[in-house]
């Protein structure tokens, strides 16, 4: 019988069939981050259970620190106690914790495939609903809630309810100025952000075989936000060539069986999807939200639309926007290029591409900040920190930042901010705050030009 990529992953990690749906599934990575890690490893241990297999648990400060050049774990205070209580935690269960500094610290999306943690055909799991990202390896990884990840620490298993299959197919070639961040704000503009809910998504089509693996990751990001748990492309040789040599990935004869077993992931010709969409590539242009949610988003040349319910009219009052006038030409008061969506070294060299000799334009703050130490390390090796710089951008210590404002980074109220993190929501990034969403590019013209502008014409 043919079968898709999940359901590959999903029937092979089947310890139990409870029944109606219901699967008991092994879980072989586990990933933990400030916020949620410390409390759940305290609550397995205060209940006197023990990890089922601390060498299978990764841990790494980033929602609650300061990003600030130069911080300590102590330069934001409301965190300070959260990561001292991790990196207790982290040693007594005998976990492994990226440190602040260290190789391998960052955001928790960034650092597992970066490390080769994550891997094509494995299960992994994270208190954050962001772990779809790491999908764009060919893995099966969602987010859970505190009692499934103390349950996980615990076992080593999930239970789950099997999800139905959905493919997405970007078909054609990408246009020039238009990314993966442009694919899917499209996708979840025209689907909507219920489109995936109760299933899992593939990404599939010419265009996403054409991507890059870190490309990939950003697509698998916001399947959340179209309302999917998990989002998946499957592996394939842009895959394994980003894998190999990292520092959790196989080697040797390892890799040579690894790779066999990854080559036989890729869903089969004939399996069925219970949704299957199409979207041609070629008919992208760069997207930039307008509202409140991911789905309120346009073509960046296009007018902000007239609102056809009690939400867009909320949206348009909230954002200040005035329906019917262009989006382009907007003043922006803020500028972030960052978080698990859009903040790996592809991401800073697209955004530093388009620098030129401009800087930023007077009255708008913009901020640079990688995605872990590591990107961190090799942007400076390339000087792409210096031409930042050089042009008026903060450059930042790695971490969530002004994705999520919980380590007391958040935009001021009132101020409208271009930012290439996942969600618009109404006070994500600081009470009052106006978010766009936008890729790295465009989040750079927006910084440079002082007001949204069309990449494609920024020059």
């Amino acid at each position: 019988m043919a079968k898709t990529l999940f359901d590959k992953i999903w029937e092979s990690h089947v310890v139990a069939d409870l029944g109606e749906g219901w699967a008991l599934l092994h879980i072989d990575r586990v990933l933990l981050h400030d916020l949620s890690g410390a409390r759940a490893l305290t609550e397995i241990t205060d209940r006197g259970y023990r990890l089922a297999r601390p060498d299978l648990v990764f841990a790494t400060p980033d929602h609650a620190v300061s990003t600030l050049p130069g911080r300590t774990s102590e330069t934001f205070a409301g965190g300070a106690r959260t990561l001292a209580n991790l990196r207790i935690k982290a040693k007594e269960t005998g976990i492994r914790l990226f440190d602040l500094g260290q190789p391998g610290n960052g955001i928790v999306h960034v650092m597992a495939p970066e490390l080769g943690i994550v891997l094509p055909g494995l299960t992994l799991v994270c208190g954050d609903s962001h772990t779809c990202t790491n999908g764009g390896v060919g893995a099966l990884a969602f987010g859970i809630g505190a009692s499934e990840l103390s349950h996980v620490l615990a076992t080593q298993t999930l239970m789950q309810r099997r999800p139905r299959n959905m493919r997405i197919r970007f078909e054609g070639t990408l246009r020039p100025g238009v990314t993966a961040k442009d694919m899917i704000l499209a996708a979840i503009g025209r689907y909507g952000t219920a489109a995936g809910t109760g299933y899992a998504v593939e990404y599939a089509g010419s265009a996403v075989r054409a991507l890059p693996l870190e490309a990939r990751l950003t697509l698998c990001n916001l399947s959340i936000e179209m309302g999917a748990k998990m989002g998946m492309v499957a592996p394939d040789d842009v895959t394994f060539q980003y894998l190999a040599g990292r520092a959790f990935a196989p080697r040797g004869a390892d890799w040579a069986a690894a790779l066999a077993h990854w080559q036989s992931l890729p869903s089969d010709r004939e399996a069925h999807f219970d949704h299957d969409h199409r979207l041609e590539a070629g008919e992208i242009a760069p997207q930039i939200t307008w509202g409140t949610s991911p789905e309120q988003v346009i073509e960046v040349d296009a007018a902000v639309p007239q609102p056809h319910s009690a939400n867009d009219r909320a949206a348009l009052e909230y954002m200040g926007l005035e329906a019917g006038r262009p989006i382009a030409g907007t003043k922006v008061d803020w500028v972030f290029i960052g978080s698990c969506t859009n903040s790996r070294l592809s991401d800073l060299e697209a955004a530093a591409a388009m620098l030129g000799e401009r800087r930023v334009a007077p009255g708008v703050t913009a901020w640079i900040v990688p995605g872990s130490e590591t990107i961190k390390r090799e942007a400076e090796a390339a000087g792409l920190h210096r031409r930042f710089l050089a042009a008026g951008f903060e450059w930042r210590e790695p971490g969530c930042a002004l994705c999520v404002a919980a380590n007391g980074e958040a935009v001021p109220s009132g101020a409208r901010c271009v930012s290439t993190s996942n969600r618009n929501f109404v006070g994500r990034q600081g009470t009052g705050a106006r978010t766009h969403l936008a890729s790295p590019a465009m989040a750079a013209a927006a910084a440079l030009a002082g007001v949204i502008t069309d990449v494609r014409e920024f020059g």
